[in-house]
């Protein structure tokens, strides 16, 4: 039980980034006061629960009725992933980060929390190690961007800038792997 836990924890972590997401929040809420936010970051976290969950639900339902199939979806989100891990490691997205007072649903909720990756991760997860497993690891891993989004000042403080952006490298590179291995998973079973 605890392992497959992990199998389901581990990938989404991965996926929503949480301390990656801290250095983002950071630049997204660069001019708001305290309350506003943390209002913008359970507005964040809100959109992305209910995106994921929806997705969990309806995912299969959307692709039957667009005739495609999740290993379709694997290698499709697997290419949108890599170009966003390329993107993070070479750091050519900074020009849609930047500040404004209303960014809780839009980029924040989707699709930085949740984007491609852990929907893609989702679907997977949902397959492989079953519906309560899956949906406990994405309320935990959104549990933890929570946390980690009301201590961004002290987990700046303590990381510092380049110590966030190291971390953030990091993530990217492994989201790149799984980025891989999901279109290699996805070009498998599709050929089968």
């Amino acid at each position: 039980m605890i392992e497959k836990f992990f199998l389901a924890f581990i990938p989404v972590f991965v996926a929503i980034d949480p301390i990656g997401l801290v250095a983002v929040f950071i630049g997204l809420s660069a001019g708001a006061s305290r309350e506003e936010r943390r209002g913008q970051a359970l507005l964040g976290i809100f959109t992305a629960l209910c995106l994921a969950v929806g997705f969990i639900f309806l995912g299969k339902i959307i692709f039957a009725a667009l005739g495609i199939t999740v290993a379709d979806f694997q290698v499709a989100g697997g290419l949108i992933l890599l170009g966003l891990a390329g993107r993070e490691l070479l750091s050519l997205g900074s020009q849609d980060r930047e500040a404004s007072d209303e960014f809780g649903i839009v980029p924040l909720g989707m699709p930085l929390i949740a984007g491609p990756a852990l929907l893609t991760a989702l679907l997977i997860l949902v397959d492989t190690v079953g519906l309560l497993f899956t949906l406990l690891s994405l309320v935990l891993n959104l549990v933890l961007v929570a946390i980690a989004f009301w201590n961004a000042d002290w987990v700046t403080h303590l990381m510092g800038k380049q110590g966030l952006r190291g971390v953030s490298k990091i993530v990217a590179l492994l989201l790149a792997a799984i980025a891989v291995s999901l279109i290699r998973r996805g070009w498998h079973a599709a050929g089968t």
